[in-house]
């Protein structure tokens, strides 16, 4: 019988997340000969779609939700069918005030709406203000959008870019001050600064003040995708973003592998040689050039190098995938359940909480209150639920729980903070609801809630992502943070015709396809094909 896995390739890519599939298309695509070995039984990575409670047809994308980085060069250059639908809400945000249940609401088709909410909770001051940033914002896209698929510049010539007075307060504002510095000086209702800085906490462990800028690094991945910022519902989930790029990869003549385990990696001076363990036996492959679709700290260990991390890597996310059998109502009886969860719901995400939750986390401690957002993804697009559940009211539910870092789940006391870190989370969120979330909670054929749980060590575990971080390491970065890097493709390592084509890589992280884009532009460059 002819083996899958020859002995030869053009390129080997270790692992099939999504961006090793857009390596691989653009590769193979180019007529080179490439191997994709994934490690899982499946493709996909943290984009794969699973039917997460077995007794309802409903597909969640477990992992990763909503799409703004992936770009329309990528989407066009591979010829991907990939409909992306706008939530017609962006965030709700419910607080208390006076024993009194209030909630900003921002549009993403009404600017009237945005307006009144802001106007309402602090005034007109704090409206202009907030539109004031969001124009800085729209300026920086618009700036450093398009570099993103092109070799790194250095950050002189990026600041070269902002000549006015305006464009040099706005370089001065996100990349060389704390974003926290920022926000207070634009906004001052505790509420709104809140809402505007969950953005740079997402999936890492920081705060206003943050020396490292980490925060304003994470919030710059949030707001210039695609020039408008905008986070984006996949139809059909993240499902149809793989099948897809499985699609494209597979047409262009890749060879896509699963349940095939790279366990050793030797270098080479004209070939590496990768140790491959599929169907049973171990294949010995070479390849001209090696993509790693996995964190950097995974290189260090298929060549028995030491894996180091550093603090800012740390990852701090605990998420929730629940399948409802009806939306809650909400004790605020001004906005509709639809409306408040069609965006983003923040939880707990005022300003100072979100510094309270920081401090107790750093110091060890579980915060007595958790700051969350969650997303309703079925409101905008039905088709990953059954036409069934669809007509009985269905609708899937995903918690994306903040300041839980890596550490606080590390011990042997994990199960018991990450039973409690669950109990808190569901806690805060029942504080805005009229009736227990636990109570519109579909139940299994056992009766047992439909909810799922995963703390940084699960994701760490599931995924090979060092510490639970969500984006492999803390994000970089737009411009080359060294002289050496300047004009490389920001995906090299220290080992020739090696690269780094996932989230780890120079201007990776999130669903971006970005780094598997510049990955096969760095190969495509070396064999004068660009």
């Amino acid at each position: 019988m002819k083996e899958i896995i020859h002995s030869s390739y053009d390129v080997v890519i270790v692992g099939g997340g999504h961006n090793g599939l857009v390596s691989a298309s653009y590769l193979s695509k180019a007529g080179l000969r490439v191997l994709v070995a994934e490690k899982n039984a499946y493709l996909g990575g943290a984009t794969v779609s699973k039917k997460v409670f077995p007794d309802y047809e409903a597909y969640l994308s477990v992992y990763s939700y909503l799409i703004s980085l992936f770009p329309q060069k990528i989407i066009q250059d591979l010829q991907l069918s990939l409909p992306l639908r706008s939530r017609s809400i962006s965030s709700f945000t419910p607080f208390t005030e006076n024993q009194s249940h209030k909630g900003l609401l921002i549009s993403n088709t009404s600017e009237e709406v945005t307006r009144h909410s802001i106007e309402a909770l602090a005034g007109a001051k704090e409206y202009r203000g907030y539109r004031k940033l969001l124009a800085m914002e729209q300026i920086l896209a618009d700036t450093i959008w398009d570099s993103f698929l092109q070799p790194l510049q250095s950050k002189k010539y990026f600041e070269k870019q902002f000549v006015t007075a305006q464009e040099k307060a706005i370089w001065q504002s996100f990349v060389e001050e704390p974003l926290g510095k920022t926000i207070e000086a634009h906004l001052h209702h505790d509420i709104l600064c809140g809402a505007v800085f969950t953005d740079a906490k997402i999936g890492v462990f920081t705060h206003p003040y943050d020396e490292s800028l980490l925060q304003n690094r994470t919030f710059l991945y949030h707001i210039i995708g695609n020039r408008t910022g905008e986070w984006k519902v996949p139809q059909g989930g993240m499902q149809t973003l793989l099948n897809e790029l499985t699609r494209a990869a597979t047409l262009y003549g890749a060879t896509l592998v699963t349940n095939a385990l790279v366990n050793q990696l030797n270098t080479g001076g004209k070939q590496h040689t990768l140790s491959i363990e599929y169907a049973g036996k171990i294949y010995e492959v070479q390849a001209k050039y090696v993509l790693l679709n996995a964190a950097p700290q995974v290189l260090d260990k298929l060549t028995g190098r030491k894996q180091e991390s550093k603090d800012e890597d740390e990852g701090a996310v605990f998420k929730i995938n629940m399948l409802l059998k009806k939306l809650p109502n909400l004790k605020n009886t001004t906005v509709s359940s639809t409306d408040a969860f069609t965006g983003t719901f923040h939880i707990n995400e005022g300003y100072q909480q979100m510094k309270q939750s920081y401090e107790e986390a750093k110091s060890g401690k579980l915060p007595a209150i958790l700051p969350a957002e969650i997303y309703c993804h079925t409101l905008t697009d039905t088709s990953i639920l059954s036409p069934n559940l669809v007509a009985q009211g269905y609708h899937t539910l995903t918690l994306f729980g903040l300041d839980t870092p890596y550490s606080l789940f590390a011990g042997p006391d994990e199960k018991v903070i990450s039973h409690e870190a669950l109990k808190r989370f569901l806690a805060g969120l029942n504080e805005f609801l009229d009736e227990p979330i636990e109570a519109c909670i579909a139940l299994d054929s056992l009766g047992n809630l439909c909810l799922e749980a995963k703390n940084p060590l699960d994701i760490s575990l599931e995924l090979s992502m060092p510490q639970g971080n969500i984006f492999h390491n803390a994000l970089s970065w737009f411009f080359s943070e060294h002289k050496q890097e300047e004009g490389t493709w920001g995906v090299e390592t220290d080992i020739e015709r090696l690269y780094i084509c996932g989230s780890g890589a120079k201007r990776g992280g999130a669903v971006s396809g970005i780094p598997g884009h510049n990955a096969a532009m760095k190969v495509l460059e070396l064999e004068g094909r660009l």
